[in-house]
């Protein structure tokens, strides 16, 4: 068996590569302790070094979250808070018909009233047009920039807005609506009942009164436009819109008229002639509301027939009024769950940020007292190298002639 030989060069060779391995390590561990990070390049934990960026992406993906809750909190408090002023004027108009329907106010009075209806009419419209502070409108679906609701030309409020309802992500798979477009919140509310709605005829002469009627049985209501006609003082009968006989009978003051599943009850004197309408339910904003009151408390009431008139325009503002306020507390309340789902997931993305944060830290954080120990360890060894090295660099086949 022959003897491997090992030249000068190789065993100079060899000891300087050692070297340079534990000076690599040590300079790892130097930078570890500065740092307090135990990877650095891929290269050093690939396994670990994908764990890091998947936590990272995770934190950075879920704190953009939090920031797009931030956001969607103040735009949905800017809506809660323009709702609170549309139920506050739509309160205030209906004490104000309620007010002027009790008879006991004089034309001066019930002029007074209109005008608080209007300047009430120019407040609903101004949150209807509320920005959110930095110039875009809550009302106006994707238009934010232009102003939804304005006067229009033959009269009423003109929606200049679209149907459209921006969402914001605050969660995993989770978005939730910015606002609401103007259409949802000012103008689909059924009048009338909402199934129904009661009129007059305008040449009637009678001082009957026809109240906003009730559904008795759904199944029953065929939608259609009816009227109802005194063929004398006493008697009366309802045809629909092909002039079909429906129904007939004696009037009684405050008596029940019923027919398709729906009952109507007419008070008063209605003349001979005099005529009734009950047509399905269509949508209407709640400006026509207003309108409709304000057009009621100027009404003339210099006979009896027109008192019975304003009576009725009165009632059905009222009815309309009631309605829009329902819608707006509805959509109130929709939006107050919005803030509370809101709430719900900030705290589930602050217990994914700890969870992300304590997995980042188990992968990439540095245990110092371990690295401390290994940084001593590996000063050692180097000094110990450091003295072979130079050992093995003066050996010389001289020294032993």
């Amino acid at each position: 068996m022959s003897a491997t030989r090992i030249s000068t060069a190789q065993l100079f060779e060899q000891g300087l590569a050692t070297l340079q391995a534990q000076y690599a390590r040590f300079a790892r561990t130097q930078r570890q302790l500065a740092t307090g990070q135990r990877i650095a390049t891929p290269s050093e934990d690939p396994a670990g070094m994908v764990a890091v960026l998947d936590a990272r992406e995770v934190i950075e993906r879920t704190a953009q979250l939090q920031d797009n809750i931030a956001v969607a909190r103040r735009k949905l408090g800017m809506e809660e808070g323009a709702l609170q002023t549309v139920v506050d004027v739509l309160q205030r108009a209906r004490e104000l018909g309620l007010r002027a329907g009790s008879g006991l106010l004089s034309p001066q009075d019930r002029e007074a009233m209109a005008v608080e209806v209007d300047a009430l009419l120019e407040d609903l419209v101004a949150a209807a047009n509320t920005t959110d502070g930095s110039g875009e409108y809550i009302f106006a679906g994707y238009q934010v920039r232009s102003r939804p609701f304005a006067p229009a030309a033959g009269g009423g409020i003109a929606y200049a807005g679209d149907e459209g309802q921006r969402r914001l992500p605050v969660g995993p798979g989770f978005s939730i609506p910015l606002g609401d477009p103007g259409t949802a919140v000012f103008r689909r509310i059924r009048n009338g009942n909402g199934t129904f709605v009661t009129g007059y005829g305008a040449s009637n002469t009678g001082t009957g009164v026809i109240g906003p009627g009730t559904v008795d049985d759904p199944t029953a209501w065929v939608r259609d436009t009816y009227t109802i006609t005194f063929t004398t003082a006493t008697d009366w009968e309802v045809r629909d819109s092909a002039s079909n006989l429906i129904a007939s009978g004696t009037y009684t003051s405050g008596a029940a008229i019923s027919f398709r599943g729906i009952s109507v009850e007419i008070t008063g004197a209605p003349a001979a002639g005099d005529t009734f309408t009950v047509a399905g339910s269509t949508n209407q904003d709640m400006f026509t509301a207003l309108q409709e009151l304000a057009a009621a408390l100027r009404a003339d009431t210099s006979d009896a027939a027109a008192t019975a008139k304003m009576q009725m325009d009165l009632g059905r503002a009222l009815l309309d009024i009631d309605r829009a306020l329902e819608h707006a507390t509805d959509v109130r309340a929709e939006v107050g769950g919005r803030l509370n789902a809101l709430d719900q997931q900030e705290r589930l993305n602050e217990d994914l940020l700890a969870l992300a944060r304590r997995h980042l830290s188990e992968q990439q954080d540095l245990d110092y007292a371990e690295a401390i120990s290994r940084f001593q360890r590996q000063l050692l060894a180097i000094e110990a190298a450091q003295r072979s090295f130079a050992r093995v660099g003066s050996l010389s086949l001289f020294q032993y002639l």
